[in-house]
Parts: structure tokens; sequence; C-alpha cells
């Protein structure tokens, strides 16, 4: 029961506790001061006010009014009987009386079960499986994600203050992917648990069905979901792009950040080999371009130093020592021109090398701005289909990914009763460890495919929660019928 006034009455009890103490307190250190008589002063008049107040006409009519309207009231109060009344009287007035009918048995008073109870104990059950199983995902995705690329910065002397915001901008991105398979993984233990110790075969010895049991997961579920879709359709976007924008000022102040000891650096038409490097030094450079005359240009260096950018929009200065270049043209191999110098400077631009420019992702766009891009670019004549593909993946992982939740716990309530007999929990941990892995293997998979292979975005991304209902609903139709 939910007792208003009995929380109120014990908040003033320590309140009131709270406040002698500190009057104590204070009474002893600045006793017989000019800021104890003020205070004291302050004290009476508050005290003299107060009691003004409460003997007043009004004081009394809201007391009165309290215990005889609100005590009554939320004395036998229950919040999931009342959601439920006006949700049976409101399909009464839509015209659907036999889901009204329904609704009106789930509540306690017609039904003769505490099902508020019992939903309250799933609940709670439920969701302290999911907050363990949440935090062991969010370290495995933290540790393989976040902690090796902070790795490499903390080696190129970034500060410290800076590495702490980059971690905290990518924190959506390990929420977000943490919640689904923790919905999984937590929903199997704690049904396995139940089955294993009998709990589950109690309520269904008592007359309840699968859907009393199946209510409480699926609304945990959905309720993750929606919390989910806000990290990732909101959070994310902004995380990313703050991270991005930090990213971009470490590396103008630091451009060796970028630049890993024998690494491959490419992007559209460019690519950069890098030898050892120590410091702001490189041994050796390797460096592939095509110009805007669709000439080739490949340049060698021996030692070099990397520079702070002076332009805008540059990412790095090179100062390359002993070059060699060779220009070709790729219809005419057989001509060729080679230049060779002393010492040369080569400005790399943030596009070039690096993986945040300025240029909006998709990733950095909400779904609803998303989908405002798609339909301008479907607009557009000419469009490449590979990057609007692209662009469509994107939007439907923002839904797919997040929406996985439910799935995974629709699927999860007729595993643990079939499998959960024995060792609930520890079997529930495996199974929800491997069903994982096979559904981040679909989802990268359709990544590729999709990114690759032009197969639509919508099916690439939403294969796995369909197979995952589909898995579900046949295991479920086959606990109806026996």
């Amino acid at each position: 029961m939910f007792h208003l006034s009995d929380k109120i009455i014990e908040f003033n009890r320590k309140v009131d506790e709270f406040y002698k103490k500190i009057r104590s307190k204070f009474s002893s250190k600045y006793k017989d001061s000019k800021v104890h008589k003020s205070v004291r002063h302050i004290e009476a008049l508050g005290y003299y006010y107060y009691r003004l107040v409460h003997k007043s006409k009004a004081s009394r009519l809201v007391r009165e009014f309290i215990n005889s309207t609100i005590k009554p009231f939320f004395k036998d109060f229950n919040l999931l009987n009342k959601i439920f009344e006006l949700l049976s009287l409101l399909m009464v007035k839509l015209g659907y009386k036999k889901q009204g009918e329904y609704l009106s048995t789930a509540m306690q008073e017609k039904s003769g079960l505490n099902r508020h109870v019992l939903y309250r104990y799933l609940l709670k059950e439920l969701f302290l499986y999911f907050f363990v199983a949440f935090l062991f995902f969010f370290f495995i995705f933290f540790v393989n994600q976040i902690l090796l690329i902070i790795q490499k910065i903390l080696e190129k002397k970034v500060p410290l203050w800076d590495v702490m915001r980059l971690m905290t901008y990518a924190l959506p991105s390990i929420i977000a992917q943490s919640a689904p398979f923790a919905t999984l993984v937590g929903f199997l233990m704690c049904l396995g648990r139940l089955v294993s110790e009998n709990e589950i075969l109690i309520l269904r010895a008592s007359g309840q069905g699968y859907k009393t049991i199946l209510i409480p997961v699926v609304s945990l579920g959905l309720a993750i979901s929606c919390v989910s879709f806000f990290v990732n359709d909101y959070m994310l976007p902004l995380g990313t792009i703050k991270y991005n924008e930090l990213y971009r000022s470490i590396l103008q102040s630091n451009p060796a950040v970028e630049l890993e000891p024998n690494s491959v650096k490419k992007a559209v038409d460019k690519t950069l080999v890098i030898g050892q490097v120590k410091d702001e030094n490189v041994s050796d450079l390797l460096f592939f371009d095509t110009g805007t005359d669709s000439q080739q240009r490949i340049i060698v260096a021996d030692a070099s130093v990397v520079k702070k950018a002076s332009e805008p929009g540059v990412l790095m200065a090179i100062q390359m020592n002993n070059a060699t270049v060779l220009l070709f043209d790729k219809a005419r191999r057989d001509k060729y021109d080679v230049l060779t110098s002393d010492s040369m400077l080569l400005n790399v631009f943030e596009s070039s090398i690096s993986s945040t420019s300025n240029r909006v992702s998709p990733r950095e766009m909400t779904s609803y701005d998303l989908h405002k891009r798609i339909k301008a670019f479907e607009k557009m004549e000419g469009h490449s289909k590979k990057q609007l593909n692209s662009y469509k993946l994107e939007y439907n992982k923002k839904f797919s990914l997040p929406f996985g939740s439910i799935f995974f716990a629709f699927l999860a309530l007729p595993l643990a009763l079939m499998f959960g007999k024995h060792n609930g929990q520890t079997i529930g941990l495996i199974i929800g460890i491997v069903i994982s892995v096979l559904y981040w293997t679909m989802m990268i998979l359709g990544q590729i495919f999709g990114n690759r292979g032009g197969y639509s975005g919508f099916w690439m991304m939403w294969a796995p929660n369909i197979t995952i209902f589909i898995v579900g609903s046949c295991f479920y139709v086959g606990l109806l019928r026996k």
C-alpha cells in the first residue's frame, strides 16, 4: 500500500531532528556572540509566524481536507489497479467491450488476486538482473572500444582532462549497445532462477497463464527500449559531435596522435604508409595521392618531422627530408616525372587521413534529421545509391538496435521455461551470451552486405529482430500446446 501521509510525517520528523542537531552545534560554538543573538531573533520571528499560520482558519481547513479526503484516498490507493480501471473504461467507450472486460479482470478488486504485488515482484527481479547484466556488457564494450583508443591517445601525452572528456562523449554509444544484450541475458537469468526454484510452477498451479508472466516481461522490455532509443537517437549524435570536435582540437595541437607506428591510413583517394614514430619524428613515409587532374602521385621520404598546422583545414604539416616524388598518368604509365628534394613541406588536410572530418555523418544526426536528409537525397538527380543506402542503414539501425530489447524480452520467457529447469541462472547466462554473439554477428554482416552489396537497409538491420521474433513465437506456441 502507498501511505503518503506516513511518509510526509517521517520526512518532517527527520527534518526536525536535523534542525535540532544543527542548532545545538551552532549554539555551542557561537554562544553569547552577536551572530547567535541574531539567529535567535530570526528563529523567534519564524516560530511566531509559524504559530500564527498554524492556528489560522485557512490552515485548519487544509488539515481537515487532508484528513478527510487525501489520507483516505491514498490509504487504499494502488497505481496499477487505477491504470487498469481507466484503461478498461476507455476500451469500453471505444467499443472494445471484450478487451475492456479482460483489462477489468486484471484489477485486484475484481479478480481477487493481488496482481500488482506479482507484477511489482517480477519487475523488481527482472530489473535487478538487467542492471547486473548491463554492467557486465558495459564493461566489455567500454574496455574493447574506449580504453584501447584512450590508451593510444595517452601515449601521445594528451592532457588527462581531454582524455576524460573523450571517454564521457563516447559513453552514449556504449549504453546504446549494452542495453539490448543486457535485457536478454538479465531476463534469461532471472526467469531461469524462477523456473529452477519452482516459482513459475507455483504461479501456474494457482491458475495463472503465461500471459500473466509475459506482461511485466514485455513491459519492462518496452521501457528499456524507449530509454535506449532516447540515448541512441539524441545522446549518441550529441556525444559523437562533441567527441569529433574535441578530437579535431587535439589533432590540431598534437598531430602525432593520428600517426600510429607501422600503420596505414586510407581515405577515398589517398593512402599514407607510416614507419616508426617517436614523438614528432617519423622514420619512413610513403604517400599515395590522386590529383584533380587524375594524375597519380607517389611521395617517398626518409626522416620526417610532424609540425602543427598553420592554416585552417590543414590537419598537420610534414617536413619531409630526402623526398622523392613520382608523377604519372594511369592511362600512360610509360611516361612519368621524377622529382627529388632535400627538404619539402607536405600539408595533410583533415579529410585526407582523419575519420573525424567536418562533414556531418549519419551517426551525428537524429532519426528525424536523417529521415529528412534521405528524402532530400532521393529527390536529387544522379545521387549515389551507395551513399543513400548507407544513410538508410544508419536510419534503420537507430530503431532496430534499441527496440531489440522488446524482441529479446519476448524470447527470454519461453527459453527460460524450456531450458531453465536445472541451474536456470547458469543456463540463462550461457544461452544469452551465445544468442548475443549471433545477434551481433548478424548486425555486422547486415551492415557489410548493405554497404558493399547494396542490399536494403531495412531488411539488413531488422533481420536479426525478425529472426528473434519468429523463433520466440515458435517456442511460445510450443509452450501453449503443452
